[in-house]
């Protein structure tokens, strides 16, 4: 199956060489193995990260000239994925997608992405100067979230902009969601471009047949997965996989150095190696407990009154070509709460942290980490809630549609660096917006900067606020005022 041995850990076992060395360390950081470390932060932590807290030399190789251990530690990363070439990124998948973005287009490019794109997206947009052109993903108004774009979106969103020079797109979503990534790719080449991909919810994908199938599988040519969310490597570890002959692979590296630190976290880099070694060698056995547990949490948590957890019944609905099952979305709307006073009940009352909620879900990930136990006792806490709120109060309203991607008058880079003054929402129909602006559900933008705000927008903004639903993104946090450009 792999060609590389995958029982290897390069940059760990460097590390342990490094430690059972004894060696004297002259070298930062200042702490010097944890003995000038802070003696409380260190009775907690142990000695063992202190150890192996270093900085650049040739033992343990350099993030940005690669030729030792973390060069092989990285060709590893590739064997596993199925990859031309991994990089490792200790910037999370935040800075792994900016270089993606980067390292396919320039300024004034165009580059096509979704609406609900994350914040990263945008970020590397305006870094590059590329100019976005906007698909509208699927809409799931049970849920109220957003899914993902069909190829028919992508198909005709390039046939109107045949000189873009790549494609981005979310697999899976955040809850779970994946399209049709094989059909997609297969369009996007046809018209001689790359198609890069938001992975970051989906470093778990092409070790179990149960899971929807992974994007370098499906002939992407670029992704970014945040090894940190599911398949137990550090907070801030991610894998950048290139797998193309559209992409430069130096280029890649380049951009890569640009953006991250000169004093990468050693200790980071090695539990994405050993975390690297867990999924290629059990990968499957471990992900089917995974799965076993979250299936058994959702068909429970559908059998309590007023909660509704999606699963296999939405599989064909538009955006939805196959499903993570690790992800449970528990949708509260029947109850009369919101997915924010959901969060909150669970984490002060029972003390159970949700990963994340909008206004009518919370959302579960399910890992290898995760037990019957655990899983017991957040069914529990849902039929204790279930008994005190259902029936007690109506239904949350529908989220309402949303207006037009209205015209893009200056490219974000430009309308991010430009001299921009508040101006009452109410009064800025016609000028160019300075900020974004989100409706909650779905969390897709209605404006982005750059774009000019229309009488459309104004209206549906006081829409939503009567009809209680949540809007945010501008500076001013009751969304009077709006910064436009001057």
């Amino acid at each position: 199956m792999y060609r590389l041995d995958q029982n290897e850990t390069p940059l760990f076992d460097a590390l342990m060489e490094y430690v059972n060395r004894k060696t004297i360390p002259f070298h930062v950081p200042g702490h010097k193995k944890g003995v000038g470390a802070d003696i409380e932060f260190k009775k907690f932590m142990g000695e063992n990260p202190f150890k192996i807290d270093v900085t650049v030399f040739k033992l343990v190789d350099s993030l940005h000239h690669p030729n030792g251990p973390i060069k092989r530690a990285q060709q590893l990363a590739a064997d596993a994925y199925g990859s031309d070439a991994a990089f490792f990124s200790i910037q999370g998948t935040s800075g792994a997608i900016q270089a993606m973005i980067m390292s396919v287009v320039t300024s004034g490019d165009k580059l096509i992405i979704p609406r609900n794109v994350h914040k990263s997206v945008t970020a590397g947009i305006i870094l590059s100067g590329a100019i976005p052109v906007y698909m509208q993903p699927a809409l799931d108004k049970t849920v109220g979230i957003a899914h993902g774009v069909t190829p028919e979106t992508v198909e005709k969103t390039l046939m109107e902009n045949p000189d873009a020079k790549a494609v981005l797109i979310i697999n899976p979503t955040y809850y779970g969601v994946a399209a049709d990534i094989k059909k997609i790719a297969d369009i996007v080449h046809n018209y001689d471009i790359p198609l890069i991909v938001d992975e970051a919810h989906g470093p778990h994908l092409g070790f179990n047949d149960n899971l929807p199938i992974s994007s370098i599988q499906a002939g992407a040519d670029m992704c970014s997965q945040s090894t940190h969310k599911i398949i137990g490597a550090l907070t801030q570890c991610s894998l950048l996989h290139v797998n193309s002959k559209y992409i430069d692979v130096g280029r890649v590296q380049q951009v890569l150095s640009l953006i991250q630190t000169t004093s990468p976290s050693y200790i980071l880099m090695a539990s994405l190696d050993c975390a690297r070694r867990q999924i290629a060698l059990h990968g499957k056995e471990l992900l089917d407990k995974s799965i076993e547990l979250a299936n058994y949490a959702r068909y429970e948590i559908n059998n309590i009154p007023g909660f509704y957890c999606f699963g296999e019944e939405i599989l064909g609905n538009e955006g939805v070509f196959s499903l993570d099952p690790t992800k449970i979305t528990i949708t509260c709307r029947e109850l009369g709460i919101t997915g924010y006073d959901l969060d909150m009940i669970l984490s002060n009352k029972y003390h159970i942290q949700m990963e994340l909620s909008d206004i009518y879900n919370v959302l579960a990930v399910g890992s290898f980490g995760d037990t019957r136990e655990n899983m017991d006792s957040l069914i529990n806490a849902l039929k204790e809630i279930s008994s005190e709120y259902y029936g007690s109060g109506s239904k949350k309203s529908d989220f309402l549609d949303i207006p037009d991607i209205p015209r893009q008058l200056k490219i974000p880079r430009a309308a991010f660096n430009a001299h921009k003054v508040p101006v009452l929402l109410k009064n800025s129909v016609g000028m160019i917006s300075g900020e974004f602006l989100m409706a909650y559900p779905p969390g897709i933008p209605i404006l982005c900067p750059g774009e000019e705000i229309t009488r459309e927008i104004v209206d549906y903004v006081q829409e939503l606020k009567d009809t209680g639903l949540y809007v945010q993104g501008t500076e001013d946090p009751e969304v009077e005022y709006i910064k436009v450009v001057k």
